[in-house]
């Protein structure tokens, strides 16, 4: 609060004007009140009869008034939706492009929020009244407040009031700069104001000026209840919000800012169209003009008058029944007026020959056609004065060049440009200070609900991070234990020698593989299982790194609170208020196609010859799509991409296409030299089981020879014995006879299956071998195909 002065420089003005002499005392404010409605009273009064010529029901409704050409309802109607006519979309963004992602999520949080706010808000409606006291009277004022939660509505909330002309008032000052206090008319009834002014002042709200407006009363603006108007003032100098109203003594209510604004105040700087020279007074359009309108009024009424005069009348002699009677049935049956007039003596009248003497008419016409021309002339002024092109009214000569056509466009636009850029402004400061109030006063939750964003909290990402931590860390345990139990197993090769002479090894299920080299039949390779194993823990590292990295709601509500980095950090616009021209709108999206278009192909080619590059060919890319408003998606996408060509740079060059191919070339060879041994181990082992069943038969066979042979001899030796035993022998020869022919069928059986198990093998090898020559070509046209990627593309075909 500034220093309270001193009583040397205390004089009759201050006590009249200074609200810091006596704080609780309303006559000062009051006084600045009524100083302040005085500036703006000329403009106010004459604001009265701009309204009333614009759009009065009640004098548009009587039957009595002259005739009147409506041109300064026709003139408003364009100027409106030329300077206004699309709602305002809020566009929040980074200031600096460095692709920080809480910058990035705190821009698009807060644009979510506002976006509903406005929606809640109808901004549109808003926007539109808005538009019509700039293009009308001169002036479009909004107030800004929030309503917190209460029994009411259980939300809190922005509203957007329109303020009325005579509702809103500030110091008098030559320009916004100097102001430095606002106020805001509310008006409430005496339930209302006790509602709001007993808590802090009592029963001082009684003693304010309770009526009925009967100006409003008029138009249809108010009821008969009864309301007093209270002022909301914000003083900028000692930053407080005071109120007062008409007929209090005392001050109602006085407290520090309840809002937290950057420019202190709760309204944007006003819209304005003309102002009066040194000062804020706006001078409305229509006053320009003026003389020009009631010139137009006063031809169209003289139009009026003369057409009603313009009828045909005649003279015929009176006497003569046939011809008076027939003359009067054709007036009586043609018109319901009265066209000729008899005349008794009609040698007085002139003698004429002509049996009727027509009334000439030619002067009221010509009198008419002159009248229009004038008024078309004094149109055509007005349209000079206001800056209203033949394109904008939507009218056109079909002799006129394209070329003129568009230099009136252009002539037009240029001449409202500043309401233009008056109501774009304003947008713009509805956004930064419904941004300001949601982020100073918003709660999380409510924050939450309007953006629907998806940011996890700072528990939230410890919580993903603990478990993500511990999923990487079992991973890593086990990929311990099993390098480990891999190191403790002993070498291949040395758990089995191969099979023992004169043992036949096992053959293995009908269509078994045969064994691997250094491990069991059909088993994984453990290396591959490990790098495998590996590769999950990397990505659960690269996850984890995501997480960490990824913006926290917490982080963004630290911006929102913290004043500076939030002006530091975003950037609040709004896109543009005014009608698109869809010609206008294809043909700057064809040219950002086009430039696209050339462009990615140069940029990839000179990444591919030098990935160095990416760097330059990122910013290149930003730098040419800036003038584009490209929407938030399509400029992070543009971003990505930018980013990606960046990442190129840091990437090792791969080899060149002749080595890419010598290393084709050679795993091929690798691969048919696999092969070939792998075909020459299963020959091997199945003739080395081929010698393994031989061996056993004729060890079989001989055996049996020797117990022959020594029966032999014991029967020589005793030939009573030898015949008691001949028969034995001979039972016994046979039954040997029988094993052996057993023996050997089960030895042919054994043979013929391994026949079929060595003509299985060798089908699955022709298999692996077919498919081997598949996978040899499939690899050579892979590098065919990379080969041709890699090629620059001919000079005369530009591709994406």
């Amino acid at each position: 609060m500034a220093d309270a002065p001193i009583d040397d420089d205390i004089r009759h003005d201050d006590l009249e004007f200074d609200p810091t002499i006596e704080p609780r005392e309303a006559h000062a404010w009051l006084n600045l009140l009524k100083e302040s409605e005085k500036a703006f009273d000329d403009w106010n009064t004459r604001c009265d009869n701009i309204d009333k010529r614009y759009a009065s029901l009640d004098r548009l409704a009587k039957d009595s008034r002259e005739r009147e050409f409506q041109m300064l309802w026709a003139n408003i109607e364009v100027i409106g939706p030329s300077i206004y006519a699309t709602p305002p979309q809020p566009a929040v963004t980074p200031k600096w492009k460095d692709r920080r992602p809480v910058p990035q999520a705190a821009a698009e949080v807060l644009e979510r929020c506002v976006s509903a706010s406005f929606d809640e808000c109808h901004i549109d409606e808003l926007m539109k009244l808005v538009r019509d006291d700039v293009a009308l009277i001169g002036r479009g004022v909004v107030w800004c407040r929030y309503e917190p939660k209460s029994a009411d509505h259980d939300y809190e909330c922005v509203r957007l009031d329109f303020k009325h002309r005579k509702d809103f008032l500030h110091s008098v000052s030559r320009n916004w700069r100097e102001v430095t206090w606002v106020a805001g008319a509310s008006y409430l009834t005496r339930a209302e104001a006790r509602e709001r002014f007993h808590p802090t002042s009592g029963d001082v709200y009684k003693e304010a000026d309770y009526k009925v407006d009967r100006d409003i009363k008029e138009v249809g603006g108010t009821d008969n209840r009864e309301r007093a108007k209270f002022w909301e003032i914000w003083d900028k100098p000692n930053k407080r919000v005071v109120w007062v109203a008409e007929g209090c003594e005392k001050i109602l209510d006085e407290d520090d800012p309840h809002l937290n604004f950057s420019d202190f105040f709760p309204c944007p700087r006003p819209a304005y169209g003309t102002l009066q020279r040194g000062s804020l007074v706006p001078v409305p359009d229509v006053l320009q003009y003026e003389d020009q309108l009631d010139e137009i009024n006063t031809l169209t009424a003289k139009i009026h008058a003369l057409s009603q005069s313009l009828e045909a009348k005649g003279f015929y002699p009176a006497g003569g029944a046939e011809l008076s009677e027939a003359i009067q049935a054709a007036i009586a049956t043609n018109t319901p007026g009265r066209m000729l007039v008899p005349i008794s003596n009609w040698a007085a009248f002139g003698g004429s020959k002509e049996v009727i003497v027509w009334l000439p008419i030619e002067v009221i016409a010509q009198t008419i056609q002159q009248c229009v021309t004038l008024r078309q002339q004094i149109i055509q002024d007005i349209y000079q004065i206001m800056g209203l092109s033949d394109i904008m009214r939507g009218a056109t000569d079909a002799r006129e060049t394209l070329g003129a056509q568009e230099l009136k466009t252009q002539y037009g636009s240029t001449r409202i440009r500043d309401k233009q850029e008056a109501l774009v402004r304003i947008a713009r400061d509805l956004v930064r200070i419904t941004a300001e109030i949601i982020t100073e006063n918003f709660d999380e939750v409510t924050i939450i609900q309007m953006s629907q964003t998806q940011l996890p909290t700072k528990k939230m990402q410890e919580k993903q991070a603990r478990e993500l931590s511990m999923q990487i860390r079992q991973q890593e345990m086990q990929l311990a234990q099993a390098r480990q139990a891999l190191q403790q197993q002993p070498p291949p090769g040395a758990m089995s020698a191969g099979p023992s002479p004169g043992i036949s090894a096992p053959a293995g299920p009908p269509g078994a593989s045969p064994p691997s080299p250094g491990g069991a039949p059909g088993a994984p390779d453990p290396q591959a299982a490990l790098q495998q194993a590996q590769g999950i823990i990397d990505e659960g590292h690269k996850a984890l790194k995501a997480v960490l990295e990824k913006p926290t709601f917490d982080q963004v509500m630290t911006v929102f609170k913290d004043s500076r980095i939030k002006c530091f950090a975003l950037d609040i616009e709004t896109d543009s208020t005014i009608q698109v021209d869809e010609n206008a709108e294809k043909q700057r999206r064809s040219e950002f196609t086009a430039v696209l278009a050339q462009l990615l192909p140069q940029l990839a080619q000179m990444i591919a010859m030098e990935p160095q590059t990416g760097a330059f060919c990122g910013e290149v890319l930003k730098f040419t799509v800036a003038p584009f408003r490209a929407g938030r998606s399509l400029d992070g996408a543009i971003d990505d991409l930018a980013e990606l060509m960046k990442s190129k740079a840091e990437q090792p060059r791969g080899p060149d296409p002749t080595t890419i191919q010598a290393q084709t070339a050679k795993e091929i060879e690798t691969m048919k030299i696999a092969h070939a041994q792998q075909k020459d181990q299963a020959e091997a082992a199945l003739k080395t089981q081929e010698m393994a069943m031989r061996n056993s038969h004729e060890q079989a066979k001989i055996a049996s020879n020797e117990k022959i042979k020594m029966a032999e001899l014991q029967a020589r030796q005793g030939d009573e014995q030898a015949k008691a035993q001949t028969l034995q022998l001979k039972s016994m020869a046979d039954r040997e006879k029988h094993q052996l022919d057993v023996e050997k069928q089960k030895g042919d059986l054994q043979m013929g299956a391994a026949k079929i198990d060595h003509a299985k093998q060798l089908a699955q090898l022709k298999l692996q071998q077919t498919a081997a020559q598949g996978e040899q070509k499939r690899a050579a046209e892979q590098f065919k195909l990379q080969q041709a990627a890699m090629r620059p593309p001919p000079a005369g075909r530009p591709g994406l």
